[in-house]
């Protein structure tokens, strides 16, 4: 059973998912820290690039399965049009109630 969005532990996390699931790109923007950076499957990416192209441009969305670490590690149903629908794993490195790191990959 899916955990709500509302309900997930860590703030800044929590703001993420939000804005992630509303596809709205400024509040977004707003949750991560000047500089953040984001790898998936291993491989640092571009963040703005990466972010347009799999969250925005083909309306993303992140179902959460389970909290680890605290609320900064989730395993989650991931979604896109490009894509369709898998399993993945997701951890936050948050500094100051902001995003600085976060990365993702196939679980």
């Amino acid at each position: 059973m899916p955990i709500q969005t509302a309900k997930l532990s860590d703030p800044a996390v929590r703001a993420f998912v939000t804005a992630l699931n509303a596809h709205d790109k400024d509040a977004f923007k707003a949750v991560l820290a000047p500089g953040a950076t984001m790898a998936d499957d291993g491989s640092e990416r571009n963040l703005d690039e990466w972010t347009d192209r799999e969250i925005f441009d083909s309306h993303g969305h992140l179902e959460v399965e389970k909290e680890t670490a605290q609320g900064r590690g989730l395993v989650a149903r991931y979604s896109n049009d490009t894509w369709g629908e898998m399993r993945t794993r997701w951890t936050f490195q948050v500094e100051n109630g902001k995003v600085a790191h976060f990365e993702t990959g196939q679980d």
